[in-house]
């Protein structure tokens, strides 16, 4: 894999007399394990939230219903309530998805480049002294 060189190495290396290259060091992706228990309980919490929507929107529509016939303002409210408390709870079906994301997001960057220079201290200590006279 072939990195392009900027102006800044370039005018290093010529400085301090180095032919070296950069290499481009890739470290392994480390992915969380969820715990069981995590998982499991991001299952049930998401599979009570689908049962919770699904039956508020039955109500939802039976309460519409009932508010058109009785035209009473209390059955619209209700309804109005219903919808607010509906939409709640889709908003935490997608926050739970996002916490679970977030629990197994990967910790370390994908590519990692570095300058390296490969000799002793010595070696470097006087690369460096020879640049600057």
């Amino acid at each position: 894999m072939s990195i392009m060189k900027n102006n800044v190495t370039d005018g290093l290396n010529d400085i301090l007399n180095i032919d070296q290259e950069l290499i481009e060091v890739i470290e392994p992706v480390v992915q969380k394990q969820v715990p069981d228990d995590i998982a499991s309980d991001y299952d049930f919490a998401r599979q009570n939230l689908y049962d919770v929507i699904g039956k508020g929107n039955e109500a939802l529509d039976y309460l519409l219903e009932l508010a058109k016939a009785s035209e009473h303002p209390r059955a619209f409210e209700v309804v109005g309530q219903l919808t607010k408390t509906l939409i709640d709870a889709n908003t935490n079906l997608l926050d739970i998805q996002k916490k679970v994301k977030e629990l197994t997001k990967t910790d370390s960057p994908q590519n990692v480049t570095n300058a390296l220079f490969v000799g002793s201290t010595s070696e470097l200590q006087k690369l460096l002294k020879d640049g600057h006279e």
